[in-house]
């Protein structure tokens, strides 16, 4: 048992950087050509949803990994011992946002698919600059969006630091003070990116 929690722990890791990791970059990164107009965003958008085997790549590279990752990550925030008030450590601080925001991430995923995919697919409307720019002009759902953003990249950066950890690649206190330092980078990088192109569409 403790070896196959050890494996699933460590495949959770792995998942959250390839290939969910990556695929949050490019959504936010193809996000991000709303800020050069809406016929940018759309052409961005388009090319996404024209490519080859989409459906496949999204339930074998996307969805599947992120379904596995989530039910273990909720697994894991019921289980941990949060003990910040005890122990006011930096990495203990860091150890319980992962959780919280983890949870936050979920909702807005879950949220921001049925908004974006299962709506669309149920109705007549399309997944382009104008969809967004409409659920972003309510004031609530902007702001919802922005924690929602704001959240799923701490949560990333901050994995991304547990991952170096936990697969062996920062092992020395220096080299994991040094990665502290990179992952806050790739947070105000991708923080940037996200919550930019929220701003432009509205």
């Amino acid at each position: 048992m403790e070896n196959r929690e050890f494996f699933y722990r460590r495949l959770h890791s792995l998942l959250g950087v390839v290939p969910i990791g990556i695929f949050l970059i490019q959504h936010l990164v193809v996000n991000h050509f709303a800020v050069y107009g809406p016929e940018s965003f759309n052409k961005a958008a388009y090319f996404m949803h024209d490519l080859p085997f989409r459906i496949v790549l999204e339930i074998f590279i996307i969805f599947l990994p992120i379904l596995f990752h989530a039910v273990l990550g909720v697994y894991i925030v019921f289980v941990a011992k949060n003990n910040v008030k005890r122990f006011g450590f930096f990495r203990n601080w860091m150890f319980f946002l992962q959780r919280i925001t983890g949870i936050i991430t979920l909702v807005f995923i879950v949220w921001h698919v049925w908004e974006t995919r299962v709506q669309i697919g149920m109705g007549s409307e399309e997944l382009d600059y104008s969809l967004m720019e409409n659920i972003l002009a309510n004031p609530f759902m902007f702001w919802f969006y922005v924690i929602g953003v704001v959240s799923t990249t701490f949560h990333f950066a901050n994995g991304l630091w547990s991952f170096l950890v936990s697969w062996g690649i920062t092992v020395t206190p220096r080299s994991q003070k040094i990665a502290t330092y990179a992952t806050l980078l790739v947070f105000l990088a991708v923080t940037y990116i996200g919550v930019r192109a929220l701003f432009a569409f509205v």
